[in-house]
């Protein structure tokens, strides 16, 4: 059994969805201690404890320490299945989280899974649906796997009740990614997204409009779409989601409002997230590059990114704990990610 200390680099939530997927992948059994030991709150939270558990579920695993604020649990695979999946988080917490563990194993699954999961779609600290559709969705089919948001309910933090419906095809003809400089950029999309209850002030409109003025006037030149989205849920909230698209790549960046925060101030600090990213020369969006990662443990590839974060040298290291022959060089000078398999 493989021995995994959850306090290693990042040491939070991420070491652990990347380990549960890569323990079903490989049907290597795991040993996961000291979970969130550097947090506040130690120990397994609500969106852990759903992608433990629903892991577990599509690869008949036996686990134990499963529940909430639980330091420890051990992780042993079975077989791999396929269908179709409905998993509940409880909470707010991130259905976008959740599906970081469980979309890399349907990956390899034999056929088609459909995944509906209740809890959050826009909260904080982690990808909104709208990054997981456009941006995580469009680097997947770049290396050749296919997936599809077919429906979506809003849910802003606290009470969450969101709900997701994603189909992931098996990844069958894998491609590598291998882009380290950024081709033609093409167009810039942004989508506005606020609670029902928020439409008679305006608030979608304004994010946009607060976007608008911040973004460089060549950068507000190209872009082609802007959607103002409106949504019944049981929590008032807001997020603003856009998208740069590159002939070879597209990177994007996610603000969420929170209380006492103006809508035109969400919009600003948005294009002023679009625009750094833009101006890095970055092929990969830093929080798309930890996530890409165990998808180039089987393919190879290479990228450069915006900055280094901690959650993707935490990712590199799991992963070759499973898969100790993989090459991950992460040049912390040039931000370029090269994977050797």
């Amino acid at each position: 059994m493989l021995k995994i200390d959850g306090n290693y680099g990042e040491g939070g939530g991420q070491l652990i969805r990347t380990a549960i997927a890569m323990s079903c992948i490989t049907n290597k059994p795991i040993k996961i201690f000291n979970i969130r030991k550097g947090r506040s709150k130690p120990g397994l939270k609500a969106q852990h404890l759903t992608g433990i558990n629903a892991a577990a579920h599509i690869c008949g695993a036996k686990v134990t320490g499963n529940k909430l604020g639980s330091s420890e649990i051990s992780f042993s695979p079975g077989s791999h299945q396929h269908g179709k999946f409905q998993f509940n988080v409880g909470t707010a917490g991130s259905v976008t989280l959740v599906l970081q563990t469980l979309v890399p194993i349907a990956a390899f699954g034999k056929d088609c899974s459909t995944f509906e999961i209740i809890g959050g779609t826009d909260v904080h600290f982690a990808p909104t649906i709208d990054y997981f559709e456009h941006v995580f969705g469009r680097n997947m089919k770049i290396i050749g796997l296919d997936i599809a948001v077919q429906e979506v309910y809003r849910g802003f933090y606290p009470k969450g009740g969101g709900k997701v419906r994603i189909v992931v095809h098996p990844w069958k003809q894998r491609k590598a990614f291998d882009a380290v400089k950024q081709k033609k950029l093409e167009h810039i999309d942004v989508h506005s997204i606020s609670s029902e209850n928020l439409r008679k002030a305006d608030v979608a409109k304004r994010q946009i409009k607060g976007f608008s003025s911040k973004i460089s006037s060549k950068l507000c030149a190209i872009i082609k779409e802007t959607k103002e989205i409106y949504a019944p849920s049981r929590s008032p909230g807001t997020s603003l989601h856009a998208h740069a698209h590159f002939k070879n790549c597209k990177l994007g960046v996610v603000e969420i409002g929170k209380q006492g925060k103006r809508a035109e101030q969400v919009g600003a600090e948005c294009a002023y997230k679009l625009e750094q990213e833009i101006n890095s020369g970055a092929t990969i969006d830093h929080r798309m590059a930890d996530q890409i990662l165990p998808f180039l443990a089987f393919t190879g590839g290479r990228f450069k990114t915006s900055r280094i974060s901690e959650h993707l040298k935490t990712n590199a290291w799991i992963i070759q704990q499973f898969l100790p022959h993989i090459n991950i060089n992460i040049n912390e000078k040039t931000n370029v990610v090269t994977v050797k398999t």
